[in-house]
């Protein structure tokens, strides 16, 4: 067993810190729906797909 130097030899991992703040989100946004599952629309509302696909003043379907 190995056990981690004292001394802040701490690893960040930002993709890890993302994918833990995404969940929180989806967890926040399933605690405060009304229905038992949240819709594939108001999940990628809530991680916010549509922004990350298609800038503002682009229309998705203008292709």
């Amino acid at each position: 067993m190995s056990v981690a130097p004292v001394g802040g030899t701490a690893v960040h991992d930002h993709v890890a810190l993302a994918e833990i703040e995404l969940c929180g989100e989806l967890i926040i946004a399933a605690s405060a729906a009304d229905e038992d599952r949240l819709s594939a629309d108001r999940i990628d509302e809530v991680l916010r797909v549509a922004e990350e696909r298609w800038p503002r003043d682009e229309d998705p379907g203008e292709s």
